[in-house]
């Protein structure tokens, strides 16, 4: 970095404390970043950033109240330029079509952060789009065509919650056996063995979450 070059200003958004103080170590050691604001829930993100004006938000997608992606089109609404990076456990493909959709510009996992980070930052703050090759293969496994309808999407939130298919019914007031269609249809889309797989596959991919 040149002497007259400005570092990047980084704002970092996430709920556990030691996450954003290994975050804030890293970018501290390197002469071109500069973290000047912190924040542990979406709230507060939008706050730090109306406040700082970063150059780059890495901004976490489960927090307490309002959630990452909920944060980011709040800001973009703002500030249409923001440039934020989703920094999450999740390689779930519907995580990253919500967060790109949202306008996130890169998406990089936790488990990455060593290698990644810096890499991701500097990328995304020059105007380019990251999201890591796992990442990219997940969503490239799936197409339009697996997507659960709005039904099937509430019926397995409710086999995750431990409903049997006759308490679904009565819950949403439909046929028993009209619930076991659903069912069918849900396996067969997320390629699940049962409702148990069915789950752990939604899980997986943030068709849903607990």
């Amino acid at each position: 970095m040149s002497t007259d070059s400005k570092p990047i200003r980084i704002l970092t958004a996430d709920d556990h404390h030691l996450l954003r103080y290994g975050i804030a170590a890293l970018v501290g050691a390197e002469p071109d970043m500069e973290l000047v604001a912190q924040a542990s829930t979406g709230q507060e993100a939008i706050e730090q950033f109306r406040l700082h004006q970063p150059d780059v938000t890495l901004m976490d997608l489960q927090m307490p109240g309002m959630n990452g992606i909920e944060a980011i089109i709040a800001i973009r609404s703002e500030f249409p330029h923001a440039r934020i990076i989703v920094f999450t456990t999740y390689a779930g493909d519907v995580q990253v079509v919500r967060a790109l959709k949202a306008g996130a510009r890169g998406y990089l996992l936790k488990g990455n952060v060593h290698t990644d980070l810096l890499e991701t930052i500097r990328a995304v703050h020059a105007g380019h789009k990251r999201i890591p090759p796992e990442v990219a293969a997940e969503l490239a496994m799936h197409t339009a065509e697996d997507q659960l309808t709005e039904r099937e999407l509430e019926i397995l939130k409710l086999i995750a919650k431990g409903n049997a298919n006759k308490e679904i019914a009565g819950q949403l007031s439909i046929r028993e056996d009209t619930v076991k269609s659903h069912v069918g249809n849900i396996l067969e889309k997320l390629d699940a063995n049962d409702r148990t797989h069915a789950v752990t596959i939604g899980l997986k991919r943030g068709i849903i979450d607990l």
